[in-house]
């Protein structure tokens, strides 16, 4: 019998609306109803520490298959493990994309050999995310994709997109957007304002996300299948979703650190880094988008880990590819902001957002401390002050604005199926 034995820890199990200090046992890779009086345990002490359902990350680029020199699914799993994600949603602009069941299949059997958490793929919706012809929906579902999205590109033939949804519908997968509006965008590389004038970037409006955030809620809203609009970064987009989502449309939209850390004013260094897609945006889409967050209509966080060679980013801003790796810094940068220092939320709604509210959008059977569940679990220490030192990252890539900061809160133990695949 392999069982482990959690003890004095702060449990937060938010399916379950669980909220206190008890122990929690693990029995042969489960959660156990109660403590087993003929069971030999392995003990951890987890006194002043927080005791919550795996952490999942449903956006993510592992880059395999074709991109492994910026990532691995084997690389991007122990970025996982360290960041405190017991399981991460791998998005399909790979090379080939994950348009078909082969690559679909492919991608599982290497994670199941290679990933030390859980990886679940998405499927493209369009044939080599080209926005031009519908990839085969249903035999992707078959091959086990958890949802649908194009995600590095987004579909701009609005008829396209609704039979998308309607296939979608057909086998209960939901479709994610990214969320941007091609002829509006053109080649802006940053936020249009203040500063993309100041530095003589070309600009990137808000209205090119918030033209397609109006477009799923409106397809949403007809086809009745649920579109998790992507990224949000704008003041717009959050108000288009919280009105949608006040009548009733089944809409919804997931935030990242970045977006709530840093601001257009980050990039007067020309830095790369700071270099993402949608881009930074002013001090007052922040603002909205903590403001989402609070009051709900911001349902679930998330990193969007784009890793990139170095070299990828050491060029001119123009040239440079969008992205950033995040798996290991997202949750200190979550805790530090939203429940430290902004006080948008507590611990236990943040802890939610990132456990039972991306598992209920895609129907995974994870997210909960419940008795017999997979005992995937993260221990937390909220209140640990650390420095993020890209150098110590698990990531194969280093492209992160945040070297050097100082963030309060952490994960200190990644716990797979039972079994401690990271520790601080």
């Amino acid at each position: 019998m392999n069982a482990l034995l959690l003890r004095n820890g702060r449990i937060i199990d938010p399916a379950n609306r669980r909220d206190e200090t008890a122990d929690l046992a693990i029995v042969d890779g489960r959660i156990a109803p109660a403590i087993p009086t003929d069971a030999q345990f392995e003990e951890i002490d987890c006194s002043g520490l927080v005791v919550a359902p795996g952490l999942i990350d449903l956006h993510v680029h592992l880059r395999e298959p074709g991109q492994s020199a910026k990532e691995t699914i084997a690389t991007g799993a122990r970025a996982a493990a360290a960041g405190g994600f017991t399981s991460v949603v791998c998005m399909p602009n790979t090379s080939p994309a994950v348009d078909n069941p082969s690559v679909v299949t492919w991608i599982r059997e290497k994670a199941e050999r290679e990933a030390c958490v859980n990886v679940f793929t998405t499927g493209a919706i369009t044939k080599s995310i080209a926005g031009e012809e519908l990839a085969p929906i249903g035999s992707m579902a078959r091959a086990g994709v958890v949802a649908l999205t194009d995600d590095g590109h987004c579909v701009q033939n609005h008829e396209l997109m609704r039979r998308a949804l309607e296939y979608a519908r057909m086998f209960q997968l939901p479709v994610l957007d990214h969320c941007q509006d091609y002829s509006l965008v053109g080649k802006g590389v940053m936020h249009e304002g203040y500063w993309s004038t100041v530095l003589g970037l070309p600009g990137w409006p808000s209205a090119g996300e918030e033209v397609i955030v109006m477009r799923n809620i409106l397809l949403a809203e007809l086809c009745g299948t649920p579109i998790h609009c992507q990224h949000v970064s704008s003041g717009g987009g959050v108000r288009l979703i919280r009105e949608a989502r006040a009548r009733g449309a089944p809409i919804s939209g997931e935030a990242c650190p970045h977006h709530i850390a840093l601001t257009d004013k980050s990039l007067e260094g020309y830095d790369t880094n700071f270099k993402m897609n949608p881009p930074l945006r002013a001090e007052a889409d922040v603002d909205a988008l903590i403001g989402g967050i609070a009051d709900g209509t911001i349902s679930i966080l998330a990193s969007d880990h784009a890793p990139h060679c170095g070299y990828e980013k050491e060029v001119e801003f123009d040239m440079a590819p969008f992205g950033i790796v995040g798996l290991e810094t997202e949750l200190g940068l979550f805790i530090d902001i939203l429940v430290h220092k902004k006080k948008a939320i507590d611990l236990p709604r943040l802890i939610a957002m990132l456990t039972v509210e991306p598992a209920r959008l895609l129907r995974l059977d994870r997210g909960a401390l419940s008795p017999g569940a997979h005992a995937d679990v993260t221990l937390i220490d909220p209140n640990l002050e650390w420095k993020v030192d890209p150098g110590a990252f698990q990531s194969r890539s280093a492209n992160t604005p945040f070297a050097g900061w100082e963030l309060k809160g952490r994960a200190v133990r990644t716990i797979v199926g039972g079994k401690t695949v990271w520790a601080a």
